[in-house]
């Protein structure tokens, strides 16, 4: 369990992950908060990791780094998505158990359960089937980060766990339309249509969509379990098709813009529910449902906007 006083390294705290994190640790009291910039520390370094480790060593470590983005853009560049998580994974996994640190939370993603998993997902699914190619890469490097922290707790009995969040979405969010994720492309692009929006796909998967604030509680949960599972899934339990979602985005945007599929692009994954027994047995819920998420969402989205902040 944490300690108020505990140091707390946060990878990746200017994203959408880390920032709720860090809004929820504050909330919670702790302030010993420690944080870098990509300038100030290069996570693909791993002489520069190390060196950070051992200068600072934290109490604890929460990885919520990576190179993030939607089906373009994992599609279309597999192997940077592969080489870069599995750099980050590997370097800040590695180098905290070198430097004794002895609690950390790995944050992952459901995309490391194979592409025609049974649904819900259980985290039993891993490594039993094919992954989805559109974003091989990435799940691949969330996998090995996982797994190290799995062995480096089996081998040097480090409380090492890891949690993996479904679809999220809420304020820092990147909105970029290529490069986005589905939610926040969808919101922006009802927010700057003037007469359609044209969308990837059939409209026919099934996803759920998890706020991130829903996550930093669950990252804070499992952080203070005495034992907690190696892995445990994180999810809303709240399913929709991505054309109900296009049409839940466009009715809490107000806008009127036609909506225009395009089925020669990839819908991914059919169908992606993930198993929240475990996480919920042990005491966690989420507190946010779809329609308020998605209001808060929006406001988020307006008031970067206005300050010139939003992520493009």
């Amino acid at each position: 369990m944490m300690k108020k006083e505990d140091k707390i390294y946060v990878a990746g705290h200017r994203g959408m992950v880390g920032s709720a994190i860090c809004r929820a640790l504050r909330a919670a009291g702790f302030t010993n908060i420690v944080t870098r910039t990509h300038a100030e520390l290069d996570l693909l370094d791993q002489k520069a990791v190390r060196d950070f480790y051992a200068a600072e060593r934290p109490d604890v470590a929460i990885i919520a780094a990576a190179r993030v983005g939607g089906i373009g853009a994992n599609s279309a560049a597999n192997a940077r998505f592969l080489y870069e998580n599995e750099l980050i994974a590997l370097n800040t996994v590695w180098s905290a158990a070198e430097a004794g640190v002895k609690r950390l939370l790995f944050l992952g993603s459901t995309c490391i359960y194979p592409r025609l998993a049974p649904q819900p997902i259980p985290e039993s699914a891993l490594l039993t089937g094919a992954l989805e190619k559109t974003n091989e890469g990435y799940a691949l490097a969330k996998i090995s980060g996982l797994k190290l922290c799995e062995f480096l707790r089996r081998e040097r009995g480090l409380v090492y766990h890891s949690l993996m969040p479904t679809n999220l979405y809420g304020p820092g969010d990147n909105y970029d339309i290529v490069h986005g994720h589905v939610l926040p492309t969808l919101i922006r692009k009802f927010e700057t249509a003037k007469d359609h929006v044209d969308l990837w796909g059939t409209g026919s998967a099934i996803r759920e969509f998890l706020h991130v604030d829903d996550l930093a509680s669950a990252s804070l949960f499992a952080l203070n379990l005495a034992n907690p599972p190696d892995l445990m899934n994180v999810g809303s339990g709240e399913e929709v098709t991505i054309r109900q979602l296009a049409e839940a985005v466009k009715e809490a945007t107000g806008s009127h813009a036609e909506i225009r599929w395009d089925a020669s692009k990839p819908d991914g994954t059919p169908r992606k529910l993930c198993d929240t027994t475990l996480i919920r047995s042990l005491g966690w819920a989420p507190k946010i449902d779809l329609k308020e998420g998605l209001a808060r969402t929006v406001a988020d989205y307006r008031a970067e906007c206005a300050a010139g902040t939003v992520r493009l």
